[in-house]
């Protein structure tokens, strides 16, 4: 892979290529990106969707919308510090092509914004409960009417083929969804791979999968206009990572790391004692004691901690993006960057403390819980309203079920898979208060 076609302007249905030499320097077309992203709608849903513990009633909570500005942030950092030391060492990027560090800092800060962008109510659990009710529940009923890549599509759903499809589809009037550049629709992408083969490999890219049978043709023209690596020579599609994900990833991983643990501290759930004693290995080379010391207050001790050991997660991921820079250009680099953090086993250890305290806590479990019959409920009532509908035999009540669904939902007259997933990233779109209020009414709770 090369930098100049890795950072490609060209947006959905371009037909003359953009230089970077032309561009605006008062708006970037890389920060255009970023623009379009918050004010999307469903950048705006993620005020309401769990980040950690859903339908948290207090303000110390992180929401997948802080969640997703924070790590922006943080990855504008980690792109800008990248991108001055990779113009150091490939100086024709500016002299010849125009790029300045700032284009680094703007593609991996709007990816970054977008990474959550697809997730479903009530977290993780979300994502699992939506792949359960297919896999295990009423929705097995539609196995034989699906080909296996997109039955794999739907049992595995995934936030992240979800996003990319939020970010790209076509709609009547509206081509290309958000029209994003190239550049940093490859930095969004974590997993460049379709659902089978499912974790074909150990390589960190093969984790998940990042698009839907549906979207596999603009993926390729992507990855293409990129100059990903493919990385399979059969018929299934899959590529190499494109290198400024990476800096997304560890963007994500130095934000949940630090500031779900610092979460867990301010709700009780975790001893503030442990702050100190699990940070402190992070800033013991930055800390001010002094300053410490002096700060009174339980809320600003944590941000000061805080502030300094995401400091040093950022210049520790830095180090290892720049020294691993052509095994991450062929492809060959494998695991996540903090993987590589002379930090690791302090990172470890704190994600270890939030697991047993926050992740796995009973208010955690008991709202997952909840979350998983709202959402099979939903698909239940939805999926059989759709369906029936293409089939010709809808009740009544499926009829008013429709009703409530946004128009662009209610299509029935395309293949079974699309109704499917259509339904499935509906119920994805929803907030935590929306999928609630929205089960209550189908449950009779609600007039």
């Amino acid at each position: 892979m090369n930098w100049e076609q890795l950072l490609s302007l060209k947006r959905f249905g371009d037909t003359t290529k953009r230089l970077r030499k032309e561009q605006d320097e008062t708006r970037l077309g890389f920060e255009v990106d970023y623009d379009r992203i918050i004010f999307s709608a469903a950048f705006r849903s993620l005020q309401d969707k769990t980040q950690v513990i859903p339908l948290s009633k207090t303000d110390f909570v992180h929401t997948r919308l802080t969640h997703s500005l924070e790590v922006s942030v943080v990855g504008r950092s980690l792109g800008r510090i990248a991108g001055k030391k990779l113009l150091e060492k490939h100086p024709h990027l500016k002299e010849t092509h125009g790029y300045q560090f700032n284009d680094f800092g703007a593609i991996v800060a709007a990816a970054a914004l977008a990474h959550d962008i697809g997730n479903p109510p009530f977290g993780h659990s979300g994502e699992k409960a939506i792949g359960e009710y297919f896999k295990n529940g009423n929705g097995q009923q539609f196995k034989a009417q699906l080909s296996e890549k997109e039955f794999q599509d739907i049992i595995d759903f995934e936030g992240n083929a979800n996003g990319y499809k939020l970010l790209t589809e076509t709609r009547e009037g509206v081509d290309g969804g958000l029209r994003l550049s190239y550049a940093t629709l490859g930095a969004f992408m974590k997993y460049p791979k379709e659902s089978l083969p499912k974790k074909a490999t150990k390589h960190i890219a093969d984790k998940k999968f990042g698009f839907f049978q549906s979207e596999k043709e603009s993926f390729q023209e992507v990855a293409n206009e990129l100059g990903l690596v493919q990385t399979r020579s059969t018929d299934a599609i899959s590529f190499a990572r494109h290198p400024l994900t990476f800096l997304v990833e560890a963007a994500d991983d130095i934000c949940y790391t630090i500031i779900d643990f610092e979460d867990g501290i301010n709700l009780g759930l975790i001893s503030e004692d442990y702050a100190l004693e699990y940070l402190i290995k992070l800033v013991k080379d930055s800390i001010n004691t002094a300053k410490y010391n002096a700060l009174k207050y339980k809320q600003d001790r944590l941000s000061y901690l805080r502030a300094l050991a995401i400091n040093t997660l950022i210049r520790d991921a830095i180090s290892i993006f720049i020294a691993n820079e052509e095994a991450i250009l062929d492809g060959s680099f494998d695991v996540a960057l903090l993987d590589k953090s002379g930090y690791k086993a302090q990172i470890s250890d704190i994600i270890d403390v939030s697991v047993a305290q926050v992740y796995e806590s009973q208010e955690v479990i008991e709202k997952e819980i909840a979350g998983y019959k709202i959402i099979s409920d939903i698909l239940e009532v939805y999926t059989r309203a759709l369906v029936r509908t293409k089939e010709g035999c809808s009740s009544n009540y499926d009829a008013l079920m429709l009703k409530t669904l946004p128009e662009f939902y209610r299509k029935t007259d395309q293949s079974t898979y699309q109704i499917l997933l259509n339904t499935c990233c509906y119920v994805a779109s929803l907030s935590d208060s929306a999928a609630v209020h929205i089960h209550n009414k189908i449950m009779g709770k609600q007039l």
